[in-house]
């Protein structure tokens, strides 16, 4: 590919909003790709950089202290740099990639009503444990990954009006605040229990984890949780 003329090269520079912060050895870093949209502008104007480089070392703090309970760096997936971009997208609120990059969307942002700061702050919780959780490497189906994402949004009370309520839901494994209701149940019976799971999964999965963390197999703590709320399996 040919190299881009240097004017090119030069608007984009200016067009990052971009701020670096250092926490115990871990770098974050924030990058406004699109401070000129309506999403980005009320990024500046409703969030900020400021506010989002202190967020970010407090939330990598409470998961690795009350989610996953990882008070040894050994247990801890390794990284040096945490990295939050604004940018234009319609897939989702957030998405984790790589090994440790989120991407905010800066259309969720302008569609946002209510409370923007408390609303992006819910959403860096859940994908802020997606960049700390291990997933086996891939292996972990995608709906326990993602419950217990949120999970971690029921910890830090940061759950959006249209959150599950406990015994919502019609399989263990449907996902998001579905499954994470039902991993708060499981974690009330056994604490520490999503911390223990999350480090059974380093690099390997398998449904077994839950009896031999409970000694009941999935299914039937799934079943103990719907009747215990008063719901139909």
């Amino acid at each position: 590919m040919a190299p881009k003329p240097l004017f090119l090269c030069t608007l984009l520079t200016f067009s990052l909003t971009f701020a670096r912060i250092s926490s115990a050895g871990l770098k974050y870093e924030v990058i406004n790709e699109v401070p000129k949209t309506p999403g980005g502008i009320k990024f500046t104007e409703k969030i900020g950089i400021p506010y989002t480089k202190e967020l970010l070392p407090t939330l990598t703090n409470f998961i690795w202290s009350t989610i996953l309970q990882q008070s040894s760096t050994s247990d801890r997936k390794p990284m040096d740099t945490i990295q939050v971009y604004i940018r234009e997208s319609t897939d989702a609120a957030g998405i984790k990639w790589g090994q440790s990059k989120i991407n905010v969307s800066s259309n969720y942002l302008d569609i946002v009503q209510g409370d923007l700061k408390w609303d992006f702050t819910s959403v860096m919780y859940h994908e802020m444990t997606h960049v700390l959780q291990w997933d086996a490497e891939g292996k972990t189906p995608v709906n326990l990954v993602e419950g217990i994402a949120d999970f971690t949004r029921i910890k830090a009370n940061y759950m959006p009006p249209s959150f599950a309520k406990p015994g919502d839901g019609d399989k263990w494994d449907q996902g998001y605040a579905f499954t994470a209701r039902f991993l708060e149940y499981c974690d009330g019976l056994f604490p520490g229990f999503v911390a223990k799971l999350n480090n059974k999964m380093r690099k390997t999965y398998d449904v077994s984890y839950f009896k031999e963390l409970s000694g009941k197999p999935v299914e039937q703590l799934w079943k103990e949780y719907k009747t215990k709320h008063g719901k139909r399996n």
